[in-house]
């Protein structure tokens, strides 16, 4: 089993949720990369917006699935543009559904 996290663009939530993956966990997050600061200016003063907005989705699945999964959130996220985002794929050693004490891939 693979945990793919996948920080996106707030826009292209509804896009990868749409990918009909089993289980995912969505949370709002804020972060920086490699681009500079945005500047915005608001009354009159010009600010720097340093931690942007995004989504971090969180999905485990089997083996065989990975590279569909990984593929399909890279298609259904990408712009072209900076600030896309990344994916991370990280080994899952267990998963345990608490209400049924499944292990393994039928837990998920």
């Amino acid at each position: 089993m693979r945990k793919i996290e996948a920080v996106i663009r707030p826009f292209k939530v509804d896009a990868v949720t749409a990918l009909g993956v089993g289980g995912m966990t969505l949370s709002e997050v804020r972060g920086v990369g490699r681009q500079l600061a945005e500047t915005t200016r608001y009354a009159g003063a010009e600010y720097a917006i340093d931690l942007l907005p995004k989504v971090k989705v969180e999905i485990v699945v089997a083996e065989h699935l990975l590279d569909s999964v990984v593929s399909a959130i890279c298609k259904a996220a990408w712009t072209g543009a900076p600030r896309d985002g990344k994916i991370f794929v990280c080994p899952i050693i267990a998963a345990i559904r608490i209400r049924t004490n499944e292990t393994g891939e039928t837990a998920l």
